[in-house]
């Protein structure tokens, strides 16, 4: 175990370039792929690229405004003082890596975009009262609780198919999150990995060489802004608590709406809703959220540079349809009991290309749904086989750490090393899951 992880851990700082290079490289690769693959020309495939260029705009802002939103309310008082009450349990850097990867995951399972926040948040909670951890593989830890998101409540696949008017609706129906997110095997899968992460990181940890401690000054927070000398009624609004009572008041009054109406309808659009206004309640004073976003919204760069290059990618893999060759092939291989296997892995390479779980189910759904139903397999195990694919290679897909090392403060060379390793464990753990469980 040591032995692989200071492998992974030196080749990923001497070989792996930034995020948005790795982006650039993917684009290239794409399109070589569908060159070689699809038969289509150089300028279809150019035109491919270019026309998904802005195919995730509306996404891009939904993700940024969950990063945004899930800082600024993780950075009030009230849940900033319940990390640091769950940072001050571990005495050792052992336990306090254990223990970040453990809440890390539990929050993702909740809510993939909370869980990224509060992952980072506790790091630094943790890096602060430790001394001696190693701050890389301590937000490494952070960050492959992630693994686990798309088999939780948030999960995009599952919410999709519980949903009418869905892309297979003809196909399958309505599937009900019971058979999906909250199915035996489900829990099973994704309850395991949970409680491996930690086990994993014990072994990483507890005997490793050349620790690299945390800088202090990158752990230094903003210093809340003080009250105004001179108060005017401008002033006294931006303060007012009774104006953050009111706009609270109207946003929990909706939410309590929509669940009524709709049932447990918890897409991207309420998450962020949820976020907004707990965090404008917790945060007290108008102004203090204001100031808030105004530092959380620094960690969301790379989300606004890199997502063009995204939807081009996945403007090649869909318009050129070297998605579908992709998920066929492993199709033409499967048997019904090695299916869901296939399935996955198939999932786990098309998300290099198509960084959003719901662009990766409307490419995949409709190929792999008839398919699974030609070999009797349940669809509600091909749509988790897919989501599992599209969560566990996120581990070496340096998109989705953004947000996190944006929070946390460094690159994706210093936890890629650590992440790999994630990815070897948690793989095996969904293969055999699929293999033995469905």
């Amino acid at each position: 175990m040591k032995t692989l992880t200071n492998f992974f851990v030196k080749v990923a700082q001497k070989y792996l370039p930034d995020a948005f290079l790795f982006a650039i490289a993917l684009t290239v690769i794409a399109f070589l792929m569908a060159l070689g693959l699809t038969g289509k020309t150089v300028v279809e495939i150019l035109a491919s690229w270019g026309n998904g260029l802005w195919g995730l705009l509306a996404f891009s802002m939904q993700m940024t405004l969950v990063l945004i939103t899930g800082h600024a309310m993780a950075s009030s008082p009230a849940v900033k003082g319940a990390l640091r009450a769950i940072a001050s349990v571990p005495k050792t850097p052992v336990q306090g890596i254990m223990m970040t990867a453990f809440v890390a995951a539990l929050a993702s399972w909740v809510n993939w975009g909370f869980g990224l926040v509060v992952g980072a948040l506790l790091a630094r909670e943790v890096a602060k009262r430790i001394r001696g951890v190693d701050y890389g593989m301590l937000v490494a830890a952070a960050y492959s609780g992630f693994v686990v998101w798309h088999g939780g409540i948030s999960g995009s696949i599952p919410l999709a198919i519980a949903t009418k008017g869905h892309i297979v609706e003809k196909l399958i129906g309505v599937v009900p999150v019971s058979r999906t997110i909250f199915a035996p095997f489900n829990l099973a899968i994704s309850g395991a990995a949970i409680l491996a992460l930690p086990i994993l990181f014990y072994f990483m940890a507890r005997k490793k060489d050349d620790v690299v401690q945390v800088d202090p000054a990158l752990l230094e927070d903003e210093a809340p802004s003080a009250a105004p000398a001179v108060k005017t009624p401008a002033t006294a609004l931006e303060n007012s608590r009774i104006v953050t009572w009111v706009l609270s008041a109207l946003g929990f009054s909706y939410l309590v709406y929509h669940f009524a109406t709709k049932g447990f309808d918890l897409n991207l659009n309420v998450v962020i809703t949820i976020f907004l206004f707990v965090g404008i309640l917790l945060h007290g004073r108008p102004i203090a959220y204001v100031r808030a976003i105004e530092q959380a919204i620094k960690g969301a760069g790379g989300i606004a540079l890199q997502f063009p290059l995204y939807g081009g990618i996945q403007g090649i893999m869909i318009g050129t349809g070297l998605a579908g060759i992709i998920a066929n092939w492993f199709i033409s291989i499967s048997t019904p009991g090695t299916f869901p296997l296939f399935t996955f892995l198939s999932g786990g390479i098309i998300n290099f290309f198509v960084p959003s779980g719901g662009g990766q189910w409307a490419v995949q759904g409709p190929i792999n749904i008839p398919a699974g139903q030609a070999l009797g397999v349940d669809p509600a195990v091909v749509a988790m086989s897919i989501a599992y694919g599209d969560q566990w290679t996120n581990m070496v897909q340096p998109f989705w750490a953004l947000p996190l090392l944006g929070i946390a403060k460094l690159g994706i060379r210093d936890i890629m090393g650590y992440c790999i390793m994630t990815l070897l464990a948690t793989g095996a753990i969904f293969a055999l899951g699929l293999l033995l469980l469905v």
